[in-house]
């Protein structure tokens, strides 16, 4: 069975942990479909006070992550070799992700790709940001999830984490779902809307100001079991999400 491991590295492990507690991410972990470790930086700061961060040269608003600890961590767990003045894991089947709104922004394309390694050790930056020297001599890969700025880098992990570990065989339990994504033009998804009961819902019956006469219907043609009709009817509402 494949398995992929992810190491976390932040300062707020507890808010990360609660997460992979639930759902199906839990089930596969107890599978051992997947493995999560979480890794609190501050484990790896050589300072009494185990502080991670210092002010920015230049001045600046707020304080940069340091250097000496993000390696400490990332050294940790996994051997890196040196290739001129950048430090690359060993194992072709490692990647070091560090989150930025300056990285590539991340979509359903690279999810496949990243879905098919072994191990994925993600970075996740607090305060002003991270030394620069990070991205530039030991990060793999910069990656953005959308054109705003978070506080951290931990829900961008989340993001990676769940979007990767459903395209993992096991994980949600439908292989035929995912062979119909993995076909899809540049290993894209495809997103169509989706009914469930009652065909005919009245908003009315819940909210006392709206008329009882509305009514919310599901397409009439989903509702037969003409499936040739039914597949031409996603196809024209469908969306390829890549």
């Amino acid at each position: 069975m494949k398995k992929i491991k992810f190491d976390i590295i932040t300062i707020f492990p507890d808010i990360l942990k609660c997460y992979f507690n639930e759902t199906l991410l839990k089930k596969a972990i107890e599978k051992g479909i997947i493995e999560v470790n979480i890794h609190n930086l501050r484990n790896y700061s050589s300072d009494i006070r185990k502080s991670v961060d210092d002010k920015p040269f230049g001045g600046g608003r707020g304080m940069v992550i340091k250097i000496e600890p993000i390696l400490k961590a990332v050294a940790h767990l996994t051997k890196l070799e040196l290739k001129g003045l950048k430090l690359k894991p060993k194992n072709k089947g490692t990647k070091i992700i560090l989150f930025s709104p300056r990285g590539k922004k991340f979509n359903q394309k690279m999810a496949f790709k990243f879905s098919k390694l072994k191990h994925l050790i993600l970075i996740s930056g607090r305060y002003e940001g991270i030394d620069e020297r990070i991205a530039k001599y030991l990060a793999t890969d910069i990656i953005s999830i959308g054109d705003y700025v978070l506080m951290g880098g931990e829900i961008p992990a989340l993001v990676l984490v769940e979007s990767i570990s459903r395209l993992v065989p096991g994980v949600v339990g439908k292989s035929d779902l995912l062979l119909s994504e993995r076909i899809t033009k540049n290993y894209g998804f495809i997103e169509f809307p989706q009914f469930t009961r009652p065909a005919i819902f009245y908003p009315g019956k819940i909210l006392k100001k709206i008329k009882k006469n509305v009514k919310w219907q599901v397409p009439k043609l989903l509702l037969f079991g003409d499936h040739k009709k039914i597949q031409e009817w996603r196809e024209k509402n469908q969306k390829i999400i890549e």
